[in-house]
């Protein structure tokens, strides 16, 4: 294995053991367990039936192509989005949509494998490929209300096809699929993004170490029903350390929410459209000119719920900081140089917790 793309300080196993939600959710309980509640500040208000907050905004890429009138005002709107709220829908994205229908019901067909089956994939926090139920590593973590199934795509060397599912029989071949639409997507959007900020067309992928070096995986989450929505998060709040996610919501149950000021917005998904979230790489990078996003999925009593978020990464051992195309007198650097794999061990060790990391890393 290359060098440069080592996991540092390797993790090879859970400190105790780790029960798959979708277990005690088809268990029959009337209560959670007391490690998935939530302290009273995190808990989350369920309000989708009558929420009146903002819309998160929409960018139309058909709109950025050569000669179109709305080009202009299309990359303030993309400037406004990530600078403002640090996610946008993204609509004419070029991705087939017959096979992100197929993606979302092989992995539903997935979950619902007997319980052993799915279990011969489990994952350990080495790696996180495979199949889990918990992201921080420390003993006695809080748990959220959710299993995921994590893949590898790139670099090759980090892809370990024997953990990726044999059923559904068309699950591998989907899944790769659109991993490859998704990489062609998240190409055409760094490169938006680039000339949003004013700057050269491959700016944000030179600052990733280039096309054929960004590292790239997919999270499957399924939320199961829980009995006591009101006390538990699918997924506690966090911002992702990457740089890009692509996020292809379930439109049939909402759960999304996004932190805007000191409100959480519900996300509601847009039929066809993709959500692109920034990630804290490319915070660090714009020297906080674009900010990711605080978010976290709350869970449903009547029904389950899933999604897939593709993660679009620099080369994992380049130090990465505040480009200096962006940085003045005015606004000088504000985090120090880190590489990505060691940026990434933070939440791996902690699991979760909101926008720590990357505020706790700039200068004061």
């Amino acid at each position: 294995m290359p060098k440069r793309h080592m996991e540092q300080q390797p993790i090879s196993e859970w400190p105790e053991p780790v029960v798959a939600v979708q277990l005690i959710a088809e268990s029959g309980i009337s209560s959670i367990p007391e490690r998935y509640v939530k302290p009273l500040e995190d808990r989350p208000a369920l309000v989708y039936a009558t929420c009146r907050e903002p819309t998160v905004p929409v960018v139309d890429l058909g709109k950025l192509s050569v000669g179109s009138l709305d080009y202009s005002s299309e990359l303030r709107s993309i400037a406004d989005a990530c600078a403002e709220w640090g996610i946008f829908h993204v609509a004419n994205h070029g991705v087939d949509a017959e096979l992100a229908r197929a993606a979302m019901a092989t992995w539903r067909e997935f979950f619902h494998l007997p319980a052993d089956e799915k279990q011969k994939l489990a994952n350990s926090p080495a790696t996180y490929e495979g199949y889990g139920s918990r992201l921080g590593v420390e003993e006695g973590a809080a748990l959220d209300w959710g299993d995921y199934f994590f893949l590898h795509l790139l670099p090759c060397e980090l892809k370990n096809l024997e953990k990726w599912p044999m059923q559904p029989s068309n699950c591998r071949e989907v899944t790769e699929e659109y991993g490859r639409q998704m990489l062609k997507l998240c190409g055409a959007l760094m490169k938006v993004l680039s000339m949003s900020l004013g700057l050269d067309v491959g700016f944000l992928q030179e600052k990733f170490g280039g096309e054929d070096n960004i590292g790239a995986c997919i999270r499957v989450s399924f939320y199961p029903k829980c009995p006591q929505p009101e006390l538990t998060l699918g997924l506690s709040a966090h911002s992702d350390p990457g740089g890009l996610t692509v996020l292809l919501p379930d439109d049939r149950v909402p759960g999304l929410q996004v932190r805007k000021g000191d409100t959480w917005v519900p996300v509601q998904p847009l039929p066809g459209a993709f959500l692109v979230f920034i990630g804290d790489q490319i915070q660090v990078l714009t020297n906080s000119a674009y900010r990711s996003v605080d978010h976290r999925v709350v869970v449903n009593e009547a029904a389950e719920r899933i999604s897939i978020a593709f993660f679009y990464n620099p080369r994992s051992d380049l130090p990465l900081g505040p480009a200096r195309e962006l940085v003045t007198p005015e606004r000088p650097p504000l985090y120090p140089a880190m590489t990505f794999n060691e940026y990434r061990l933070y939440m791996r060790k902690k699991g979760p917790r909101g926008k720590s990391q990357v505020e706790s890393l700039q200068a004061v």
